[in-house]
């Protein structure tokens, strides 16, 4: 198939890709010269695991193209896919102007029949919003369809080429037949999609983050209540996880949750509910738990030192919201580097793909190390604030020799605190 795709982000870009990889040819249209120019060379401007193998690969075959002409790219395909950014807007809903703009360009260029597509994260009747606005400006014939990605940054690859689900919302069953034979080479283990009306569609997207980022902010508030009673979280989660009914997945206890999705995600399921008359209390409680929980963290460190962090050195291993990922949007380390700089301390920092995002937002405000031991060097103290992997065994007799005084405020509870104990080192975790 003829597949256009509008917006080069984690979600568009992977989209392309894939799709690509499949035998479609695929055209990826942004308005950022730049970023075309650099993807045309086969260059990927962030950090995803996998997505540089798969875009030159298909360029290779001609099957991956990126141009900044949206008139052409419309022209040339059967299906069109909106893969633009929904940020937040000030009152927490989501802005998708950018959207709509995108219908509207469709709405001038299209030539014969079309199904377009929101894979955008939007609000519930966006999708029909996109449909009016091309209908308002053409009488040819199209029809919409409602796509949502689940795409987990740091494995948005893996997660495109064998989905749990892909959930298609539309009003014809043409279309969905359509689109499901556009995923079917995803699905040779078994048909995983799930069809439903545009409106569920966009909903389950909503919901599906909400609840995700409502298991993270639970965990983070029995962690909380464990430090008061002197209980263990990480003892404690074992024991639900091996409940069937709860399972395993997003129990850790931490700094709570960041990047581009939960926070605005959840923000803008609550406005959604306030604007149809409901309160989402649970909701609401989330994302309140969750603003609070970097807080709490940060007052561990000046309680510690009780107020005087003025002239502390601290090393701060891992700067992005998760591992596997160079994005640092509502990054919990930012929040706490922000904190203690405030206080007049100093912050040497280390993290394996996104330090030079950091640097566009903090400029020369911190120090950056390519080695995570060399953060240590007559450092006050260590805060562990993402969990990439190499930071989970390291040479813990190096890190005191190199450390000012041998204290870890650990906020992904990386490492036993019996073993810090009986290695000498003051060890600060989450829920313990």
């Amino acid at each position: 198939m003829n597949i256009t795709v509008v917006g080069t982000g984690y979600v568009g870009l992977v989209t392309g890709a894939c799709l690509a990889g499949s035998g479609n040819n695929v055209t990826c249209v942004d308005i950022d010269e730049t970023k075309v120019g650099k993807l045309k060379n086969g260059e990927v401007y962030f950090f995803e695991p996998g997505l540089d193998e798969v875009v030159h690969s298909n360029i290779k075959e001609d099957r991956l193209h990126f141009t900044t002409d949206i008139a052409l790219a419309v022209k040339s395909a059967e299906i069109i896919f909106i893969a633009v950014g929904t940020p937040q807007s000030y009152d927490g809903a989501a802005d998708i102007s950018a959207v709509l703009e995108v219908a509207k360009s469709i709405g001038e260029n299209l030539n014969n029949y079309k199904i377009v597509v929101t894979k955008s994260t939007v609000p519930v009747g966006t999708t029909e919003k996109v449909k009016s606005t091309i209908a308002s400006i053409t009488d040819l014939e199209f029809d919409v369809a409602s796509n949502p990605e689940f795409l987990k940054e740091g494995a948005a690859v893996e997660d495109f080429l064998k989905p749990d689900r892909v959930v298609i919302g539309v009003e014809k069953e043409a279309v969905g037949n359509k689109l499901k034979d556009l995923y079917s080479p995803f699905m040779r283990s078994g048909d995983r999609s799930i069809v439903v009306s545009l409106r569920s569609s966009e909903m389950a997207k909503y919901a599906s983050n909400a609840m995700l980022a409502t298991r993270i902010s639970f965990m983070n508030d029995i962690a909380n209540l464990c430090e008061l009673v002197g209980a263990n979280v990480s003892e404690i989660r074992r024991v639900m996880g091996s409940d069937t009914r709860i399972g395993r997945q997003f129990l850790y206890p931490g700094l709570g949750y960041g990047g581009s999705c939960f926070p605005k995600d959840v923000r803008a399921l609550i406005k959604t509910a306030n604007e149809a008359g409901y309160e989402l209390e649970v909701s609401s409680a989330v994302d309140s738990i969750n603003k609070k929980q970097r807080e709490r963290f940060f007052n561990k460190i000046y309680k510690y030192y009780d107020g005087e962090l003025k002239g502390k050195k601290f090393a701060v291993w891992g700067l992005s919201f998760k591992p596997n990922t160079d994005d640092i949007r509502e990054a919990p380390a930012l929040y706490i580097i922000d904190k203690v700089l405030s206080e007049g301390a100093s912050v040497i920092a280390h993290d394996p793909a996104s330090i030079e995002n950091v640097k566009e937002q903090l400029g020369d405000k911190i120090s950056y190390c390519e080695s995570y031991y060399e953060t240590c060097t007559d450092a006050d103290a260590l805060i562990i604030s993402t969990e990439w992997n190499e930071y989970r065994q390291p040479n813990f007799e190096k890190m005191k020799e190199l450390m000012s005084s041998a204290i870890i405020f650990d906020g992904r509870n990386l490492y036993d605190p019996e073993k810090m104990k009986s290695l000498g080192i003051e060890y600060f975790g989450i829920g313990m």
